[in-house]
């Protein structure tokens, strides 16, 4: 006899579903220590069909599966568009907006201007010298000439630098009229290196030692440096206008070129940020961004986001690293020969007071601190306590 159970519809038959699982694997203990090396601990994610899954069963846990990777999709979105657009907004504010200045009052801004007089005076060369390297009288007149002497040859003789002298000095004391000369006849690459107990070679009169490269002429010499042939000729003690390569020529009366001459002097600066920035304000008169007066700025603005690093224009000592209610945070580079550079507004200073730096050294990243609207690094040079455009120095 055959026996037939009856329990209920509802029990009788139970419908089939998918059903999604999120494991971890499982391993002996000996098998985690090896772990990271030969087994792989991820995460499993599957979805489980009945074997017995419907067409319409397998087509919800697939569209279960869009759903789960969907979410995901716009968890990505909802991180990933915040950052773009806060980078967008960054690139502009950086770059397409200008950045106006404004200072608390007349008063903090002119004790910060004394403030920097006051660092620029400090351990300068007292040169009477002007931008073209002519040595000037104690009236401020340029030094006449002692003369080329048509028909001798320059003649030299040795001086031993002593304790206060300068490069001007010792111009005026053998009554040389232009600095490039000793500058050119020594091979000087930099007159802060001149020190006590130098041994340097004086000419008779201004002039330029020029070596003799392949090709020259004496006609293409007396043209370039505005001198007559007969007068190089004489200088040289020369009978024969042939010229050999490597040959030495004094060429009287001539002077270094304006580049060589500051690279001489230490003031051949470079822009103190490499990255891409953007001019939004030039030294001198300007209308104020607020209030469209008329003012004057002590510096150039650089804009450029936020990080970017900014390094010494040219080398020097640090000798001031703050805070102002204007700059924000600041640092003051001494250069020496009376130069002095001024860099504002950093998002963080880097550089110590007392650090020697020069143009490959990062002394701070650009912000928008002290009174400012947007990041942009302000660039103040000083000469000897006065302001100095920037870029009439500045060298990319």
């Amino acid at each position: 006899m055959e026996i037939i159970s009856f329990v209920g519809a509802s029990s009788a038959v139970k419908k089939s579903s998918p059903s999604f699982s999120f494991t971890l694997p499982r391993f002996s203990k000996k098998a985690k220590k090896l772990a990271g090396r030969q087994l792989s601990l991820a995460p499993s994610f599957s979805v489980i069909l009945p074997r017995t899954a419907s067409k319409t069963e397998k087509q919800f846990a697939i569209a279960g599966l869009a759903k789960i990777f969907s979410m995901l999709a716009l968890g990505l979105v909802l991180v990933t568009v915040p950052f773009t657009v806060f980078n967008a907004l960054s690139f502009y504010d950086s770059h397409l907006t200008s950045i106006p200045l404004d200072f608390s009052s007349d008063y903090e801004f002119e004790a910060l201007n004394s403030a920097m007089s006051r660092f620029a005076m400090d351990g300068i060369l007292t040169d009477n010298i002007d931008e073209n390297g002519n040595v000037l009288s104690d009236d401020g007149s340029v030094l006449s000439t002692s003369g080329i002497r048509i028909g001798e040859a320059v003649t030299f003789q040795t001086y031993t630098v002593k304790a206060g002298d300068s490069i001007s000095t010792i111009s005026r004391k053998f009554g040389l009229s232009n600095i490039s000369t000793l500058i050119a006849v020594n091979d000087i690459s930099n007159v802060r290196t001149l020190r006590s107990g130098q041994k340097l070679k004086i000419p008779s009169t201004d002039g330029l030692v020029y070596k003799v490269q392949s090709g020259d002429s004496l006609n293409a010499l007396s043209v370039k440096y505005h001198v007559s042939v007969e007068e190089i000729l004489d200088a040289n003690d020369l009978d024969s206008d042939t010229l050999s390569k490597g040959m030495e020529l004094f060429i009287p009366g001539a002077k270094m070129d304006a580049t060589s001459l500051k690279k001489a002097m230490g003031e051949l600066f470079v822009y103190p940020i490499t990255a891409s920035w953007r001019l939004t304000s030039r030294f001198g008169p300007r209308k104020d961004p607020f209030t469209g007066v008329a003012s004057s700025h002590t510096g150039i603005d650089l804009a450029c986001p936020t990080g970017t690093p900014i390094r010494a224009a040219m080398s020097g000592t640090v000798v001031y690293a703050g805070w102002s209610n204007v700059f924000g945070n600041y640092v003051i580079i001494n250069h020496g020969n009376g130069y002095q550079t001024l860099y504002g507004h950093m998002s963080k200073i880097i550089a110590k007071k007392g650090q020697a730096v020069d143009s490959s050294t990062k002394i701070g990243l650009v912000g928008s601190t002290g009174y400012s609207t947007g990041p942009h690094l302000h660039f103040t040079v000083y000469k000897n306590g006065k302001l100095v455009d920037p870029l009439t120095l500045l060298k990319r």
